[in-house]
């Protein structure tokens, strides 16, 4: 058998592996997403606050976040905590690798949304919060009816880039054993030791998925009329 044929041979047979990696990749980049979105709100909102007692926490989660390795953290979450919990109450203590790493990854992308989120909310005139007030409107009314509904079309696209970015960036969760697409592929490696066409086949996965992410992003940004690029 020819190489190219024993390559093409190898990637048939990773493909159905790579595929259910594949899923568990997109599934647990989304709800990293989602929740990271919430906490990114949250923190945004702290870190735009008058009062330090939510802008200092908010700063420093950000600072901390963004400063310090995704790879770091995945470690720090998955080994560190539950052996400073055993350290303190003596019981064993396991997380759910899956459940780690929708955690690690969704705490990891709300500092990222954060800084957004709140440069979507800064990017609005600061004369549409002046307009809303002189109608009557409370700050939060006027925030939440005038100044976020203009603020959301300005996150989408840097928002979209964020959900690409995890879901490469996803892939160090292969360090804690989660099955995800490139945990797959390396697992196929350490059975065949067929690492060229193996590891080839687990980038054009990910191509696939960043275009086709690309794609459906472009598509509403367009709906809305919106894009992080200039014409």
């Amino acid at each position: 058998m020819s190489l190219l044929a024993s390559y093409i041979q190898h990637a048939i047979n990773v493909f159905p592996s790579l595929l259910r990696g594949a899923v568990i990749t997109v599934e647990v980049t989304t709800f990293a997403i989602f929740f990271g979105l919430i906490l990114g709100t949250i923190a945004a909102f702290g870190k735009l606050s008058k009062r330090a007692i939510f802008r200092i926490p908010s700063s420093v989660y950000v600072d901390f976040i963004r400063g310090t390795p995704l790879f770091v953290q995945i470690l720090l979450f998955y080994y560190g905590i539950p052996g400073l919990i055993i350290g303190i109450t003596g019981e064993p203590f396991r997380i759910d690798p899956i459940l780690a790493g929708i955690a690690v990854c969704s705490i990891n992308s709300g500092a990222y949304n954060a800084e957004i989120v709140r440069a979507g909310i800064k990017s609005v005139d600061r004369g549409q919060m002046e307009a809303a007030r002189s109608l009557g409107m409370t700050e939060g009314q006027a925030m939440r009816e005038v100044i976020m509904p203009q603020a959301v079309r300005l996150i989408i696209p840097p928002l979209g880039n964020e959900f690409i970015a995890l879901l490469k960036d996803s892939s160090l969760l292969a360090v804690i054993s989660v099955h995800e697409l490139s945990k797959n592929g390396m697992l196929y490696v350490s059975k065949t030791f067929a690492a060229f066409p193996a590891y080839i086949s687990v980038a054009l996965v990910y191509l696939a998925l960043t275009m086709g992410i690309s794609r459906v992003l472009n598509y509403i940004e367009r709906r809305l009329g919106v894009s992080d690029r200039s014409e």
